[in-house]
């Protein structure tokens, strides 16, 4: 028993220390929950408080063990001193940081009603709770949450809990948490405010998936050693609050507790003094939320309380003279501030709100001209050709979209479903464009709808030539430099056309034609042009294209063959308009001596031209200047003739028959005069004296005076040669030259056999040709 007395003396003095390292927070578990609330967490006169109560740690019910005060002393802990709720004992809550697993008692329950709010079972649960009434509408108060599940996986998956339980004292109503993200209702904790985790191994050596970050922005970091805190991590400060009707009774329950284990404890810090009651002049309008004030806007800043009370109002902290009521009308961009003492008392409250006013939208007023194809008054408008312009040209600027009537626009009603094809109930009708910036504030402009009274007088037919090679009707038109500037001649000056191919498309604009237009009927189409002024129609007037043909016969390319010292004519058909050819002669006939490229072109009666063009191409008679011949080869004798010349030409060797080749193949023996004929009609080449010689097969000496000798005809004709017989064995048996007048068929003045015999022709330039004959008796 003793010793459960000294335990008890020793965890009473651990709460009550003020620690002698400076760098941490100082812990006081002494204080009453009356104390805790009304002199550190309230501590204004402007709140009546109320049934405080508390409940903490149930195993050492002497302390309160687990709720306490706490001071900053010279650590950096961001409250200087404040009220701290933990899953833990007071003695575990200050710094510095030790990893501990922490641990509450088995006998330590849990809340049912922080269960009921977050959907957990909880255990070591701690409370702080009691009854205020506010002054004002709004109440409000600061925290930082704090644990050691930030460590290992564990926020990848569960999270011990805390909730701000808020209701109406003595009612039946449901608890409200505002333990919450701004502008949700997500509960804080370390599941929903985290940074990434990387997977890894905890303290038994087990591995954990990682998971992504969550609300990063409001985690505050790691702690390190040092800390002044004994917890992994925490969380920024936090703001809690929430709209009360001034003069109620509300109970709020403050609790804390483990999530099913009671290791890896944690504990929310509230600061002192910060649970206020507030006036509420709603969010800050700025564009960093996204809502800043309109400009030309008036804002009520309306603290909605008794104009009996003192009031004091600032902007960027300069009191405003003259601003002494419980409303101010702010118009310009500051830090609005007011100041409310209540009487009799001294109670004072105060509102905060930061305004920026969005810039002036600027906007043009303007009218949109459309023509009128029936002269009735109505038309199809396109009004999106205004958007840039009623914007003044801002693309910042949204058009949100045109209105038959002002109240339309302003109430965003109603819109015109087809601005691009809008047909005007009435003349001269107004139609009102809603412009509006990123913060939805807007303004109208009008666009008046006008018909156009400006009027083009129809053109004439604008004609073309068609100059492909099929004279079909069809050809092309430049619009812009062969239509336009007939349409516009006389107009002022920036006009533009536009092509359509039909009137009501030339109205709506739709499927304008392309510049190079090729008509899609034939010869005769008339097309509609749209000539505008900027956004304005100033007339639709129809366009008549005609596309004329030009195809004279016998007007296909010609060549034609100059002979040498010669004049040739070119000629085409009488009966055209003009004649003009490259030579710059301008009759239907020119004489050349000359060859060349030619051409005339002929205008006819429409207009158009054609182009002929002739080819005059020199010839000439050809001169022979060689024969190369292939003789003693039997029926394979050849005949090659050389010339120069640069015509066409045929060959002859008879000056009878003609062939296109300067080769003749088979050719008898005998003598020839070779000729070659300019196909182009520039006459004969000179004659060629061309021999071509073999030697007998066969002779028969038998003295009837038919091949009684076997001699080579036309040999005088040859060079020196030398011809040498022999037998079958090679014996010489004749030897005779050009002088010679054949073999008889003797040797030694013997009758030699019929048999076969061979003879050599030896030319004195080494040239050889032998063979072999048969001799028949």
């Amino acid at each position: 028993m003793n010793y459960f007395k000294s335990l008890l003396l020793l965890l009473l003095v651990n709460f009550t220390c003020i620690c002698a390292n400076a760098q941490v927070i100082t812990i006081d578990g002494a204080r009453t929950p009356q104390q805790l609330v009304e002199n550190t967490l309230v501590n204004s006169s402007c709140l009546a408080i109320s049934n405080t109560a508390g409940k903490g740690d149930g195993t050492f019910p002497i302390v309160p063990m687990s709720y306490a005060y706490f001071n900053s002393g010279t650590s950096n802990f961001p409250f200087s001193e404040g009220v701290v709720l933990s899953t833990s004992m007071a003695s575990q809550i200050a710094g510095p940081y030790t990893a501990s697993m922490g641990g509450g008692s088995n006998l330590w329950l849990g809340d049912s009603d922080l269960d009921q709010a977050l959907g957990i079972t909880s255990v070591n649960a701690t409370v702080l709770e009691f009854d205020f009434v506010p002054l004002t509408d709004l109440i409000s108060f600061n925290y930082i949450f704090a644990s050691n599940e930030y460590q290992y996986g564990y926020p990848c998956s569960y999270s011990d809990g805390f909730a701000f339980l808020i209701k109406e004292a003595g009612t039946g109503d449901l608890y409200k948490n505002i333990a919450t993200l701004p502008n949700t209702n997500t509960p804080v904790s370390s599941l929903n405010i985290r940074p990434t985790i990387v997977p890894g191994k905890d303290r038994n050596g087990n591995d954990y998936n990682g998971c992504p970050a969550v609300n990063q922005e409001y985690f505050n970091g790691f702690n390190p050693p040092s800390a002044p805190i004994n917890f992994t991590g925490q969380t920024i400060v936090m703001n809690a609050r929430t709209n009360v009707t001034p003069g109620k009774t509300y109970h709020i329950k403050l609790v804390i507790g483990d999530d099913r284990f009671q290791y890896y404890d944690s504990a929310v810090f509230l600061q002192a003094g910060s649970f206020t009651s507030k006036i509420d002049f709603g969010e800050d309008r700025t564009a960093a939320n996204n809502n800043s004030v309109c400009y030309g806007e008036t804002i009520l800043l309306d603290t909605k309380l008794s104009p009996s009370y003192t009031y004091k109002w600032f902007k960027d902290n300069v009191e405003i003279i003259g601003a002494n009521a419980s409303s101010y009308s702010a118009t310009e961009t500051g830090n609005y501030r007011a100041e409310v003492t209540f009487a009799p008392s001294t109670c004072a409250v105060m509102g905060e709100i930061k305004l920026e006013f969005a810039p002036e939208i600027l906007s043009t007023n303007t009218t949109l001209l459309q023509c009128d194809d029936n002269t009735d008054g109505f038309s199809i408008f396109d009004l999106t050709k205004v958007n840039n312009i009623v914007k003044n040209n801002i693309s910042s600027t949204l058009n949100e979209g045109y209105y038959e009537t002002l109240a339309d626009a302003r109430n965003k009603t109603n819109k015109i479903t087809t601005p691009q094809a809008y047909i005007n109930k009435s003349p001269n009708q107004i139609v009102y464009a809603r412009l509006e910036n990123e913060f939805g504030c807007f303004i109208t402009a009008t666009v008046t709808l006008q018909i156009a009274t400006t009027s083009i007088i129809d053109p004439a037919p604008i004609n073309t030539c068609d100059e492909d090679e099929i004279q079909d009707g069809f050809y092309q038109f430049n619009l812009n430099t062969e239509v336009t500037p007939v349409i516009t001649a006389g107009l002022p000056s920036g006009l533009t056309a536009n092509y359509f191919l039909t009137a009501n498309e030339a109205l709506t604009e739709t499927n304008p034609l392309p510049n190079i237009f090729k008509n899609t009927i034939a010869y005769n189409q008339t097309i509609y042009a749209r000539v505008v002024n900027g956004p304005d129609c100033y007339d639709v007037v129809p366009v008549p294209l005609v596309v004329n043909t030009f195809d004279p016969p016998n007007f296909e390319d010609e060549s034609e063959y100059l002979c040498p010292n010669s004049t040739t004519t070119l000629t085409v058909d009488t009966g055209f308009s003009s004649y003009l050819w490259n030579t710059g002669e301008t009759s239907n006939t020119i004489n050349i001596n000359t060859a060349g490229d030619y051409s005339v072109t002929v205008k006819g009666s429409n207009g158009c031209e054609k182009t002929k063009n002739f080819k005059v191409i020199s010839s000439e008679p050809a001169v022979i200047t060689n024969a190369v011949t292939k003789d003693f080869s039997g029926n394979d004798n050849s005949v090659l003739l050389e010339y120069t010349g640069t015509g066409d030409y045929e060959f002859s060797l008879d000056g009878l028959t003609f062939q296109d080749s300067p080769i003749f193949n088979g050719v008898p023996t005998g003598t020839y005069n070779a000729v070659a004929r300019d196909k182009n009609g520039c006459g004969l080449s000179n004659l060629f004296l061309v021999y071509v010689l073999d030697y007998p097969r066969f002779f028969t000496p038998n003295g009837d005076g038919y091949n009684d000798l076997w001699f080579i005809k036309d040999s005088n004709l040859l060079p020196d040669y030398t011809i040498s017989i022999f037998d079958r064995y090679g014996k010489l048996l004749k030897q005779m030259n050009q002088n010679s007048m054949g073999w008889t068929g003797n040797f030694n003045g013997q009758k030699l056999p019929s048999d076969d015999y061979w003879f050599t022709l030896t030319f004195v330039d080494g040239r050889k040709v032998k063979g072999h004959f048969s001799l028949k008796r």
